[in-house]
């Protein structure tokens, strides 16, 4: 007989090994029309027909049939900030006015853990509402708010990564760290945290304007002792806050130089936003395998300007794509794949429903250099799923009674999906979205 820890998934299977040029591209994805995953101890161990799947489980395995939904696996959000959950959707003028007037004042609370731990919950009943399985996330200045948000996902069994805002100018001083107490409260946390069930620790400098020379050289020795941890800041996303920069730095070339200088690039190094790259700065990108983060939801909300994928993957760039909350204005990867696709169709760069969905997924998992555990639907990962139902508000069904396509079924979800449209929301194999 079959353990409590083991069930089948019947549906609808969509999984990609590759992004796909279009819906005749059939080697980068695989799509079964009545599939199944056989799922034991948090981990997908068979995949293929639903037939096939069952004739292998024990017998009296538990099966759930979400059957006509699709089940992909679970979307990934490679940039958002935790701390910023009380400030989403507040009037702003543009980057450096937001962080001054609502994102400074609202990190500044989680000196108290108990404030932490309640926004944590928050935080984490919104990703899972929205089917995100995996993000990575700015915490405060605060050693409190990462435990906190690593607590809360160790509870609930996620995957995530993130890491402790490292800032010792340009702020209030209660939001504010020194270089040294960045250094020893970031070894600290990622000794503590990194590797810690599914936790990833990420070396987090907020960018250049508010870390001092002596501040980015701590965090360049912290990749050195952790080499397994990510690094996450933002760069070129705002022409005030590049002009500020140089001004900052006179010595460095442009503002990649900055983060060069201090051996911050590598192929773990998510750089947030990438719009105003210089020939220079896209070369270098490309030769330390650092990853350009699109975040279409805050480049718009704030007026940072248009992301191009074309011109960064031309160069031979990585990309990711991601939330930004609260800068960005939904925790939904759907919505953000909307907007995503409206800030490439301004610029002629038309993006497949199916290329967007192999961005939130796999593109993603290979984005954070972690597909060899999520991001796909393959045998020995980990059974972090996603359930999507493209008929879920009346809008979106009426509209579902002319489609015919898988490809046409995918962008009504991008385009009308939110979190009606998530059926469930699996980490390792347990249906973890709230309220069901």
């Amino acid at each position: 007989m079959a353990d409590q820890n083991t069930k089948i998934l019947r549906g609808r299977l969509l999984t990609f090994s590759s992004a796909p040029q279009g819906e005749e591209d059939t080697q980068a994805y695989s799509y079964e029309e009545d599939g199944a995953l056989l799922i034991s101890n948090g981990q997908i161990v068979a995949r293929s027909s639903y037939k096939d799947v069952a004739a292998l489980a024990p017998a009296g395995t538990e099966i759930v049939d979400h059957r006509p939904h699709l089940i992909l696996p679970g979307l990934i959000d490679t940039h958002i900030h935790f701390p910023q959950a009380e400030v989403i959707a507040s009037w702003a003028d543009q980057l450096l006015d937001w962080l001054n007037d609502y994102t400074f004042p609202a990190e500044m609370k989680f000196t108290d853990k108990a404030h932490g731990a309640r926004i944590a919950q928050e935080f984490y009943d919104a990703l899972l509402s929205h089917g995100t399985t995996t993000s990575s996330a700015y915490c405060s200045s605060h050693p409190n708010s990462v435990d906190a948000y690593f607590e809360e996902a160790e509870r609930r069994s996620m995957l995530m990564l993130g890491g402790k805002t490292m800032m010792d100018r340009n702020a209030p001083t209660g939001a504010c760290d020194t270089a040294q107490s960045s250094y020893d409260d970031s070894k600290a946390l990622a000794t503590k945290w990194h590797g810690r069930g599914r936790a990833h620790y990420v070396v987090t400098p907020r960018f250049a304007i508010t870390s001092t020379p002596e501040q980015l050289e701590a965090a360049g020795c912290l990749l050195t002792e952790f080499p397994g941890c990510h690094l996450q800041t933002h760069i070129n996303e705002n022409h005030n806050e590049i002009t500020f920069t140089k001004e900052l730095y006179p010595e460095a070339p442009d503002y990649l130089g900055v983060y060069e200088k201090f051996g911050l690039l590598g192929p773990k190094t998510l750089l947030g936003h990438c719009i105003h790259m210089n020939e220079r700065e896209l070369r270098v990108m490309q030769e330390t395998g650092s990853i350009a983060v699109f975040c279409p939801t805050s480049n718009l909300f704030l007026g940072s300007g248009l992301f191009n994928k074309a011109g960064l993957e031309d160069a031979g760039i990585r990309t990711a794509i991601a939330t930004d909350v609260g800068g960005g204005t939904n925790y939904s990867m759907l919505r953000t794949l909307d907007e995503g696709y409206k800030v490439l169709q301004m610029q002629r760069q038309r993006m497949h429903p199916l290329t967007s969905f192999y961005w939130a997924t796999l593109g993603n998992a290979d984005a954070l250099s972690l597909s060899d555990k999520i991001g796909t639907l393959d045998v020995g990962t980990d059974a972090d799923i996603v359930v999507l139902n493209a008929k879920a508000t009346p809008t979106m069904a009426l509209r579902m009674e002319t489609v015919e396509t898988l490809s046409g079924e995918l962008f009504v979800l991008q385009t009308l999906g939110d979190d009606r449209a998530v059926i469930e929301t699996y980490i390792c194999g347990q249906p973890s979205k709230p309220g069901r």
